[in-house]
């Protein structure tokens, strides 16, 4: 699959800085954590790793070819696919038409004909547990049920590299356990996988690494274990002081 690197990214909106000589090295087959406050700057980072925001200044790699200057679409050809925090779904369309546009697309662009949309398409939505509503229209599901389609569109594009931002948003416990076990699944397919999250307890027991953002710079990165006891985090982050736990 693909490795993803960025390195000494900075993004300034007028005089502030959003994103403040950032640098992430997400490994193929594992899953990256990037934490942090509200207005940290994680999303603003996924922008630019997506191509929707040009840097001031760093560059974005995927397997060490520098991928800084190319447009979204075509970042999505080299297998970049992501999530939203706010949902980006076709409303008024089912579940497995959500699905069907963007297996089509990906198929239309990358010219495989070796299986077909519909073979794709239900192969998804048996993956990612929406059998039973497939055939409803997305705005009549539940928040937790609509992220799945959407990270079910990401793999539609058959992905090298996965962006994840606030995916279990709005899942119920049982989902977000169903979830963790599916991003198992999907890194030991060889996808890299970058995860946004404030459930803290299902990046802990998903992460293979972790990276906290706190007023757009990255003030620790390790394993889970690291970043649980790392008194920078414990302040900026869970609230506390140094020195307490």
């Amino acid at each position: 699959m693909a490795q993803l690197d960025v390195d000494g990214v900075i993004v300034r909106f007028g005089g502030n800085v959003a994103v403040d000589n950032v640098s992430l090295h997400a490994a193929e087959g594992r899953i990256t954590g990037l934490i942090g406050p509200n207005g940290a700057g994680k999303t603003t980072l996924f922008n630019v790793i997506t191509g929707l925001l040009q840097p001031n200044s760093g560059k974005v790699a995927i397997d060490g070819k520098d991928i800084t200057k190319l447009p979204p679409y075509k970042r999505a050809r080299r297998g970049i696919a992501r999530t939203f925090q706010r949902l980006e779904l076709f409303s008024v369309l089912t579940v497995r038409e959500n699905i069907a546009v963007a297996a089509e697309t990906r198929r239309g662009w990358a010219h495989d004909r070796k299986r077909s949309t519909a073979t794709i398409v239900e192969e998804i939505i048996g993956r990612i547990g929406l059998g039973d509503c497939a055939d409803e229209r997305v705005d009549s599901l539940p928040t937790g049920q609509a992220r799945l389609v959407e990270l079910g569109r990401s793999l539609a594009s058959q992905p090298r590299v996965l962006l994840l931002d606030e995916p279990a948003s709005g899942q119920t416990e049982a989902e977000t356990e169903r979830f963790a076990t599916l991003l198992r699944e999907l890194c030991d397919e060889g996808i890299t996988v970058v995860l946004v999250e404030h459930d803290v307890q299902l990046v802990m027991a998903v992460c293979d690494s972790i990276c906290v953002l706190d007023f757009g710079s990255i003030i620790a990165s390790g394993t889970p274990d690291e970043i649980r006891t790392n008194e920078a985090v414990l302040a900026a982050y869970l609230g506390t002081k140094k020195g307490e736990r």
